[in-house]
């Protein structure tokens, strides 16, 4: 196999203002507080010089203030020879313009690791979701109201009288929590004993472990395009090519398969078959055998994401692509993440026996294993039934989510946009009557308080798609944040 050429990864903005505002209540001017904040972070080595700055507009953003305020403090800190402006990179910690060919600090060492940073907006999402003040459209988990607290109070409560399992569990995880999930399993429809499941920190794990584990660098993947895996890097920072499929209404389109796997010398295809993310799309059953069929004829094994399978909201969903697997081709992910508690942190992957080892042992290279206490609480979660309670719960409240996010869809973007109804998941995907600068819109919303998942982060060159979800918002936010998004569209599309 031909090396690759490594692409090095996009440098962005390292400060962050997540956790500092100036004290409005100080006798010190806003802007020295300002300043001397940025001044302590420059000389205390967190802002490493040659760093930039976010531009003015932002840092007033960030900050609650006006720009005028950010201009004073910048002036005071260019007069005192800490940041400098230079032509066309715009403001940045002042230093030299080519640093020794070593590094002076762990600050040098920042952007050269082996792993991809995120994607910008990624990054700026991460960081923003956890601002009260926005309101989050886009946010792929349930609402802290939806999650089940004082059931897992309970349990935690009821594990604190017992014995705690203080020491490491096992390489593939608690054997109590594998029983667990291989009743869990069985109930979709697929056969894995406890001895062909390896307990994961979240089902993003699997995908990190398969991409560092399994496959050779260089090698092909491929996947729907949109998918959820563009907008992040665990694949690419192995040295993993992306290769994207188009999809339909049914799910992910078979015809051309062999002619792709074939051109792309494809190792592996990845695929969320239920409630796909960001679209939403279910495939149905004859094309869920069509794929099984014509990956068993190319020999080509599958990487199955269940992480929404539990989500319908009208019907439950064909079987998993792992329940029509009799050769061992399918490795199927779960988590408890986008149902019971992101928290949590407890996912699964569930395939053969030798695989199942290969990534145990990759994982126990990486964290020694997922939380035990952790593994306690799931594992008691699963066998008292307190899963199917909620998920039955959870399913009634995201389905008059749903509606009301269709119906304000309805009423305020018929002639902007055009949108499916989705079946079970957490997403809609508006797909707009007309192209528009996504990152400008992103940026538009921010100002407005609504913080957007725009569909370039799914697909490099869309520019029509935003991934809205119904899970996170309260009834009252999305009532209010479809209003306002639809007059920032309008705005937009009169001035593109």
């Amino acid at each position: 196999m031909q090396s690759q050429t490594r692409i090095p990864p996009p440098r962005s903005s390292g400060a962050s203002l997540a956790d500092w505002r100036p004290d409005r209540a100080s006798p010190q001017p806003i802007y020295a507080q300002i300043a001397g904040y940025f001044r302590a972070k420059i000389t205390g080595g967190d802002w490493p010089e040659g760093m930039k700055l976010p531009p003015q507009r932002e840092l007033a953003r960030q900050l609650g203030v006006n720009r005028s305020t950010v201009v004073a403090a910048l002036g005071q800190l260019a007069e005192l020879g800490l940041i400098e402006g230079r032509q066309g990179g715009g403001t940045r910690v002042a230093g030299k313009e080519d640093p020794p060919w070593t590094a002076g600090s762990w600050n040098d060492y920042v952007e050269e690791g082996t792993h991809y940073p995120n994607l910008p907006a990624i990054q700026a999402i991460n960081r923003l979701e956890f601002q009260p003040e926005l309101l989050r459209l886009g946010t792929g988990e349930p609402a802290p109201e939806l999650l089940p607290g004082e059931e897992m109070r309970s349990i935690l409560a009821e594990l604190a009288r017992e014995e705690l399992p203080l020491p490491y569990e096992e390489p593939l995880g608690s054997l109590r929590l594998r029983r667990a999930v291989s009743a869990e399993l069985g109930r979709i429809g697929i056969r894995a004993e406890p001895s062909s499941i390896l307990i994961l920190s979240g089902a993003l794990q699997g995908i990190q472990l398969v991409s560092l584990g399994l496959l050779p660098k260089g090698a092909a993947v491929l996947l729907e395009k949109p998918s959820y895996l563009y907008s992040i890097h665990s694949f690419q920072s192995a040295g993993v090519k992306l290769h994207g499929l188009p999809m339909d209404k049914r799910g992910l389109v078979t015809e051309g398969l062999e002619d792709l796997a074939a051109r792309a010398k494809a190792a592996v295809l990845y695929t969320i078959p239920s409630f796909h993310n960001p679209t939403g799309i279910l495939m149905d059953a004859e094309r869920r055998r069509e794929l099984m069929e014509r990956a068993a004829a190319l020999g080509l094994p599958v990487l199955e994401d269940g992480a929404y399978q539990d989500l319908w909201l009208d019907a439950p969903p064909p079987l998993p692509l792992k329940a029509l697997d009799g050769k061992g081709q399918v490795l199927h992910l779960g988590t408890l993440s986008k149902s019971a508690s992101p928290g949590l942190r407890i996912g699964w992957v569930a395939g053969p026996e030798q695989v199942i080892r290969r990534l145990a042992d990759i994982k126990m290279q990486t964290d020694y294993g997922a939380s035990s206490l952790s593994q306690l609480a799931a594992a008691k979660w699963l066998e008292d039934g307190g899963h199917k309670r909620h998920t039955d719960a959870l399913r009634l409240a995201l389905r008059r989510r749903r509606d009301l996010m269709l119906e304000l869809l309805e009423r305020h973007f018929t002639e902007l946009a055009e949108w499916s109804k989705p079946a079970g998941g957490f997403y809609v995907w508006l797909r707009l009557n007309k192209p528009l600068p996504l990152p400008k819109l992103f940026r538009a919303a921010l100002a407005e308080g609504l913080l957007l998942n725009t569909g370039d982060l799914y697909d490099r060159a869309d520019a029509r798609h935003l991934r809205l979800s119904y899970a996170y918002a309260s009834p009252s936010g999305l009532e209010q944040g479809i209003f306002k998004l639809a007059e920032l569209v309008r705005r937009m599309d009169r001035l593109f």
